[in-house]
């Protein structure tokens, strides 16, 4: 009999008794300590989950198809988390395969997993769950008046869908329930609500769906929400009224604080948490402290959509990217900083492309005044020194090295009004300051869809891994 099977069953027979959960990782391929996850297997946990990727790693991995982790740390973490679930009998549940969960990154994931199983003479049932979207299924919602903007993005067009190098759905609870209902020991699924990994199991054995989901929402993250915060593997105890959160490692406090806090997490709301089919109310929520360690959770509830919607996500190739990168203590060229930019950036167009018009895009940030958001005013005292970065983004990688080695060149020797040396206005961290940093993506599809048929857009897989 598979872990979901044997789990269910057990249920079935009238065996009420809290559900333990262990979150071995906050984002797999970056490391699971050790002792942290044996101390987690010992306490007999009824699942494993993981998260494996985010939207916070921006757009590249996801228009690239390619991995935020190394595939030496993805296969290192995958072979530890599926060992442990195999040799306790329990399952192990994975979602946003391979950081973006496009199909590209599921079937990386997928064959790891296979190779691992062939390597260590495993055998297992493994399900996975497709996210990619069919265009013409975004288009004819679009055309319905299905499809909305989130996040001050523009309305989507037909031209972005179809410019879309990945184009993904993130799923929700139940594309994880009909995985499990096929009773596998793996799941891996393709773009997720974070939830959706552990909040599955618990409801489909009559845990309550807002506490389940409240649960589900912290421990994807491991120890995040602990003192000091870590990713260290979290150990999740369910009950029909409450959940109670310790961190497998003992130098980690889950306290009331940190873990209201940490609900918050990735939400727009301090008091809701939304998903494709409803949200949870957090109003009445209570944090209560056990011991020094331990926080036990309560009161928050679900309340149903009335319509279905899906997250889009979709990431356009732009361009090849090159950087420079700079630094500068002098405290007049910080004071003109942007008047320089501006002139170097006409000098520059005026030598790489003569007559016609320009086909890159070159953009500074000085770091120390206006690096990580466009702040409104200027700083009441100029930092004393910067780092500058330079990006350029061109058709071609030889275009943008073209367009960042003569914009070095001419912004480490520009005469502005006020300059006193003439031997530069630039430091360089390295050289050569130039550094080729590869394809660049945007997001361009970020918008909901309403959907009727969730099973049709996010297929279930059924594979059996043999021993060799």
């Amino acid at each position: 009999m598979n872990a979901v099977a044997r789990l269910r069953e057990d249920f079935a027979r009238g065996k009420r008794r809290p559900l333990r959960i262990l979150g071995a990782s906050g984002q797999l391929g970056y490391g699971i300590p050790s002792p942290a996850l044996r101390a987690g297997l010992d306490r007999a946990p009824d699942m494993i989950g993981c998260d494996m990727g985010s939207i916070d790693i921006g757009p590249a991995y996801l228009g690239s198809g390619t991995m935020a982790p190394t595939h030496i740390g993805a296969r290192r973490d995958l072979r530890k988390v599926l060992h442990a679930a195999l040799d306790a009998g329990i399952p192990l549940v994975i979602g946003s395969a391979g950081s973006a969960g496009a199909a590209p990154h599921m079937e990386a994931t997928l064959e790891m997993l296979r190779e691992i199983a062939a390597a260590d003479g495993l055998a297992f049932r493994m399900a996975s769950i497709g996210a990619d979207i069919p265009r013409d299924t975004v288009t004819a919602a679009m055309r319905a008046g299905r499809v909305h903007p989130l996040d001050g993005m523009p309305d989507l067009t037909e031209e972005d869908v179809e410019n879309a190098d990945q184009l993904v759905g993130q799923m929700g609870l139940d594309a994880f329930r009909r995985a499990l209902e096929t009773d596998p020991d793996v799941l891996i699924a393709g773009r997720a609500c974070d939830t959706g990994i552990f909040a599955t199991l618990p409801v489909m054995l009559g845990f309550p769906r807002g506490l389940a989901t409240h649960m589900a929402k912290i421990v994807e993250c491991a120890s995040l929400c602990c003192i000091p915060g870590g990713r260290d593997t979290i150990l999740a105890t369910l009950d029909d009224e409450s959940f109670t959160l310790e961190s497998m490692a003992p130098q980690r406090a889950a306290t009331p604080a940190s873990v209201a806090g940490h609900s918050l997490y990735e939400q727009s709301s301090p008091y809701e948490i939304i998903e494709p089919d409803g949200c949870v109310d957090l109003r009445a929520a209570r944090y209560e402290p056990l011991d020094a360690r331990r926080t036990r959770v309560s009161g928050a509830e679900w309340i149903p959509a009335a319509k279905t919607t899906i997250k889009l996500e979709g990431a356009r190739f732009l361009g090849h990217r090159a950087l420079l990168l700079a630094a500068s203590a002098d405290p007049r060229f910080i004071a003109r900083s942007v008047d320089i930019f501006d002139e170097v950036a006409e000098i520059v167009a005026g030598l790489v492309c003569e007559d016609s018009a320009p086909d890159y895009d070159l953009r500074f940030r000085v770091y120390g005044v206006d690096g990580v958001i466009k702040w409104p005013e200027p700083p009441a005292a100029l930092p004393r020194e910067v780092f500058v970065l330079g990006q350029c983004i061109a058709p071609t990688p030889e275009r943008a090295q073209e367009v960042i080695r003569t914009t070095k060149q001419y912004l480490l020797h520009h005469g502005y009004d006020g300059r006193l040396s003439t031997a530069g206005n630039l430091a360089f961290p390295l050289t050569p300051p130039e550094v080729s940093a590869g394809a660049a993506y945007r997001f361009n599809v970020y918008h909901l869809m309403e959907t009727d048929d969730t099973a049709g857009l996010f297929p279930v897989r059924i594979e059996e891994i043999r021993e060799p």
